[in-house]
């Protein structure tokens, strides 16, 4: 049944969804239960409801059910959805949800260690949680790894992987990503220097609202030196 609502709300039939992720939650079904809070969350199917998102997610997330952990984490760190923030207890969850392999659990993982949110500052520890997420494929875990190779915080510097890092970042369209590529062929850090690529990924950042990217490409456009 539960591939039956999955497949109910990949289509949109959130209410054919709602009615079957709610039968599969009551009998204790934890994937359920966390697929019914998604929806009391985002008002599918259902009227918009944070008290039942919460109790479901924390149920839950008691079974270490991966995405239950995860968003109750999301909660707790910007204070939302009925609970106080909590950056400890969100730091805590997000480090269970990423022992479970959820990849962007392993980013925020990796992020709150570099920036000592929520636990003492580690960065050879957020360098693992970055590489753990990046292995999954995870841009935003490839872009930060880079800065910290680019640094050598937490790991050996290296050019060769900063540049790696960012590419991968780029190729899936990260705006930051983008941005640091291009300042690497800007400066020829890694790999041959070359304005035009630079310029190029610059432009593709500040499309995306990359605020950096934006300020370099207006202040290029008001020297005359290129039309956007």
């Amino acid at each position: 049944m539960i591939e039956e609502a999955h497949k109910a709300y990949t289509a949109k039939d959130y209410t054919k969804a709602f009615d079957l992720y709610t039968e599969l939650a009551e009998s204790g079904n934890a994937d359920a239960q966390t697929s019914l809070a998604f929806m009391y969350q985002k008002a599918q199917g259902c009227e918009l409801n944070h008290s039942k998102a919460l109790e479901l997610y924390t149920t839950a997330a008691q079974k270490l059910q991966p995405y239950a952990l995860f968003n109750l984490a999301i909660l707790y760190t910007n204070g939302i959805g009925g609970v106080t923030q909590d950056k400890f207890k969100a730091h805590e969850l997000h480090m269970k949800a990423a022992q479970n392999k959820v990849p962007p659990a392993m980013y925020e993982t990796g992020l709150m260690l570099e920036r000592g949110v929520g636990c003492t500052q580690n960065y050879k520890e957020a360098a693992f949680w970055y590489e753990e997420g990046a292995k999954y494929g995870h841009a935003g875990s490839f872009n930060n790894l880079g800065a910290l190779y680019k640094d050598g915080n937490g790991v050996p510097q290296d050019d060769g992987r900063t540049f790696f890092c960012f590419s991968r970042a780029a190729e899936a369209e990260l705006a930051e990503g983008l941005y640091n590529l291009g300042m690497l062929y800007d400066q020829g850090i890694g790999c041959e220097k070359s304005q035009e690529k630079a310029l190029d990924l610059c432009r593709k950042a500040a499309y995306q609202g990359h605020q950096k990217a934006k300020k370099i490409i207006s202040e290029l456009q008001q020297d005359g030196k290129i039309v956007f």
